[in-house]
């Protein structure tokens, strides 16, 4: 397959939020409270909620700069490609990419909205969750119909209440709900409880999949408080491994058999080698621990329920025969320092080339298509929709790389 003719679709992105999120989607007595976006007296800008002031507005969001400047998190929007922020600007980014569909993550109220678990009495965090969803659903992915995957948060204090969130955003097209990778860590039931029996129940019957992101446990793998970056960053997918094995031994997947996982920007390549050792020590331990998996095994059960996505993992690819392909997805990782923007489909194709078409259409689109209840064919027909299609759209929209250190707040400005 040439470049030109890939259809791309992500499913791990990121959205900065912009300072309206919560306007008039509030009832009266909460719009006092929401979270305020404003700008501090030095220049920099934060988010502040219950007091707490949330200063990193962008998350990494460096897409566009120069990777000399990748370690200076962007302190105001100035800082930022306006892409980050503005859906408009974002849709023009896509197109540069030769990028179809997206599905954003959020940023500063985190992976699974943990400020509203953390801060605000119960009514307030759910009105907050409810806007900040309409917000996404309504606003973010349905100003361009086609162009978004929706991703809802859900109430992570109330499984019944999460349960309901979930039925209600399905009504309006969302079948994606953020979760924890491991809500023990976050203070919450473990999935070895029935606690989220709710919120599953909620997700098969709507045909939801719960979306686990890199760092929804808000812990951050280290082996030592004098270790660099480079350990963290390498470390990065244990998470996903830990929340993987919280899937298989659990018993979610036994009492609900329909229920989907997607390990978000997990990578795929060490998933060959986690599938032969825990059926390996389901073989060795079965007989004395009384685990039972009804007749299979744990890597049928993990091939079945868990969607996998890569960034760049030519290990992966090349071990695809290992894995279950109708589950593989791409991401980009749009803005993030990992992000292959805005030259993705050529970084992609340097391990989708020797591939047949018929793969390759599985994880670019079809895959995330089919899974997440994503039908963008129905508002842009597929020859438009192709990485030459959709670039020839953007003509002239700048993507070069360009220095913004200038741009920072600095005393004679403040």
């Amino acid at each position: 397959m040439n470049v030109d003719d890939l259809v791309m679709v992500s499913v791990d992105d990121h959205v900065i939020e912009p300072p309206g999120v919560f306007e008039g989607r509030l009832p009266a007595r909460y719009v006092d409270v929401a979270p305020r976006f404003f700008r501090r007296s030095d220049g920099t800008m934060a988010w502040v909620y219950e007091g707490v002031e949330i200063p990193n507005t962008a998350v990494n969001a460096v897409a566009g700069r120069p990777k000399s400047e990748y370690g200076f998190e962007p302190v105001c929007l100035e800082e930022i490609r306006s892409g980050c922020h503005d859906i408009h600007a974002r849709v023009r980014d896509m197109n540069a990419n030769g990028l179809l569909g997206s599905m954003c993550f959020p940023s500063f109220v985190r992976f699974c909205g943990q400020i509203f678990l953390e801060h605000g009495e119960r009514d307030q965090s759910a009105a907050m969750v409810r806007a900040y969803n309409d917000w996404h659903v309504d606003e973010w992915a349905g100003t361009y119909p086609g162009r978004f995957i929706p991703l809802a948060l859900p109430m992570m204090w109330d499984p019944h209440l999460a349960a309901e969130e979930v039925r209600r955003v399905a009504r309006k097209g969302c079948h994606a709900v953020t979760f924890s990778s491991n809500p023990h860590a976050l203070g919450l039931p473990s999935l070895y409880t029935d606690h989220w029996d709710p919120f599953w129940r909620a997700c098969v019957e709507e045909g939801t999949v719960v979306c686990m992101h890199l760092g929804s446990s808000s812990q951050v793998p280290k082996t030592s408080p004098d270790a660099p970056t480079e350990v963290i960053y390498s470390l990065s997918p244990i998470g996903l491994m830990e929340a993987a094995c919280d899937i298989l031994w659990s018993p979610v997947l036994r009492k609900f058999p329909e229920l989907r996982f997607a390990l978000s920007e997990g990578g795929i390549g060490w998933v060959p080698y986690f599938l032969e050792r825990v059926d390996y020590i389901y073989s060795q331990t079965r007989h004395w621990t009384g685990m039972d998996l009804g007749g299979r095994l744990p890597s049928e059960i993990f091939s079945e329920h868990v969607i996998l996505c890569f960034i760049d993992d030519a290990v992966g690819v090349d071990n695809r025969h290992r894995l279950n392909i109708d589950n593989l997805t791409w991401e980009c990782d749009y803005p993030h320092s990992d992000s292959t923007w805005p030259r993705s489909p050529e970084m992609a194709m340097r391990y989708l080339g020797g591939l047949q078409d018929a793969e390759i259409n599985k994880i670019t689109h079809l895959n995330a298509m089919r899974h997440f209840h994503y039908d963008p064919f129905t508002h842009i027909p597929r020859e438009q929709a192709t990485v030459a299609a959709l670039r020839r759209r953007a003509v002239g929209w700048d993507v070069e790389v360009r220095p913004t250190a200038h741009l920072r707040p600095t005393a004679a400005s403040r």
